[in-house]
């Protein structure tokens, strides 16, 4: 990227596609608590007054997602309601239980829960010691296949390792293979030996989930200590917008949707299964609200919404996103003193103002220019970076055209563009 040096520079500037550190830890910062030790800050330079970078591949791990109002990863408290799932001693008997007029069927929870395993996330803590265990959390056998098992986790409990075990509920331990993750969705892939795999979660739609229905939580809660711990609760919210700061500056990078869940999810619960009262998984365990006035609000990513992701992860290693090549900030997020250089109509009260268009990006074929005001893509309003990415990356894919209704010097222009994907840096 080319600077100007008459050109004001980009602070706290977010670029999903241009990370250049690899943190150790899968910690955490003031906003979350975990038990594995802290996260080495990560030190940036930030010189200039505008922030957000629109970007598309995820190129490298950088740091544990960091989710604001303090909700917390639950990688590695124990609850003291967790209960440990009792064995069935004649597999061909189906037990249920009416729990609100709604029937669990105990065979199919045991079937899933033998799929839900421990993942220990190990690294050396000094030149003097071998590989130890940093941090814990759990993952789902999603499928069996051609030898190999592949189990579905969350990114931040694997994030800094240099080493992953996965340890079965027979307590037996495999090395896995990290194949793929993905920071901003909070999901990694891993691979292990198929030949002491059992059993495989059958995947339910989380589309069809309904407000008040019965779900069961399965993890680790306080890591193996209390592995394989089942906890019973409702779906209290669908469609629940959760921001994302992924590189702990303290600024909403993404927006998540997810399923919020008054079934206890800990620390160590985290890539674990949210499942249905038959047994299929409709959430992967992921986060809880961490404040003292707070009980019982917990969050799942909705099955659906990572299947996509992760065969991706699966099949390529990474995540690829559309691409445009610009900074911005919001409208009012523009200092007093660079004000003169943006002219709107009166009517125009928000947008994103270009603060950078990167050299050779396709904003930049297309003649995007800084000051520019993005005010909508495709018809869809959009005033933040957020609602930009949010945008591009659910609606559009790699190689789409694109119309970006920008003002410039106080006259609307329709920009057309096409989206790339961005190369490596």
């Amino acid at each position: 990227m080319e600077h100007d040096e008459n050109k004001p520079m980009e602070e706290n500037q977010i670029d999903p596609t241009h990370i250049e550190e690899k943190t150790d830890d899968p910690g955490h910062s003031q906003a979350i608590t975990s038990s594995s030790q802290p996260k080495k800050k990560r030190t940036s330079s930030y010189n200039n007054i505008f922030s957000g970078i629109v970007g598309g591949i995820i190129s490298a791990v950088t740091v544990a997602i960091l989710f604001t109002n303090n909700i917390v990863p639950t990688d590695a408290d124990n609850d003291p309601n967790s209960l440990p799932l009792e064995e069935q001693n004649d597999p061909e008997i189906v037990a249920t239980m009416s729990v609100d007029n709604e029937e669990i069927v105990s065979s199919n929870i045991e079937e899933v829960s033998e799929a839900v395993v421990g993942v220990i996330n190990l690294r050396r803590q000094s030149i003097w010691t071998s590989n130890e265990e940093a941090g814990a959390g759990s993952g789902i056998i999603y499928k069996k296949q051609d030898g190999k098992a592949y189990i579905v986790t969350n990114q931040h409990v694997v994030d800094g390792a240099e080493e992953v075990e996965v340890v079965l509920t027979s307590e037996e331990r495999l090395s896995a293979k990290v194949l793929g993750t993905d920071e901003l969705t909070d999901l990694a892939i891993l691979e292990v030996d198929g030949s002491q795999i059992n059993k495989v979660a059958n995947l339910g739609s989380s589309e069809e989930i309904k407000i008040g229905e019965t779900v069961l939580a399965i993890g680790n809660p306080l890591g193996m200590e209390f592995a394989n711990s089942l906890t019973k609760g409702i779906i209290s919210g669908k469609d629940r917008s959760v921001s994302v700061d992924t590189n702990g500056d303290g600024a909403a990078d993404w927006i998540t949707e997810v399923i919020q869940t008054d079934a206890a999810i800990n620390p160590g619960n985290s890539g674990g299964a949210l499942v249905d009262a038959e047994g299929n998984v409709i959430g992967i365990n992921s986060m809880k609200v961490a404040r003292n006035e707070v009980e019982g609000i917990g969050f799942a990513i909705p099955i659906d919404a990572a299947l996509p992701i992760m065969e991706q992860l699966e099949t390529n290693g990474e995540v690829t996103r559309p691409f445009i090549g610009i900074s911005t900030t919001t409208l009012n997020q523009v200092p007093p003193q660079y004000r003169h250089n943006i002219v709107l109509p009166e009517e125009i009260e928000e947008g994103m103002v270009i603060a950078d268009v990167e050299t050779g990006s396709p904003a930049d074929q297309a003649g995007l220019q800084q000051f520019d005001v993005i005010t909508k893509i495709n018809d869809k309003e959009v005033t933040s970076i957020l609602e930009l990415r949010k945008y591009m990356y659910s609606q559009t894919t790699i190689g789409d055209t694109v119309t970006l209704e920008i003002y410039r010097n106080g006259e609307k222009h329709d920009i057309e563009l096409k989206l790339t994907e961005r190369e490596s840096i």
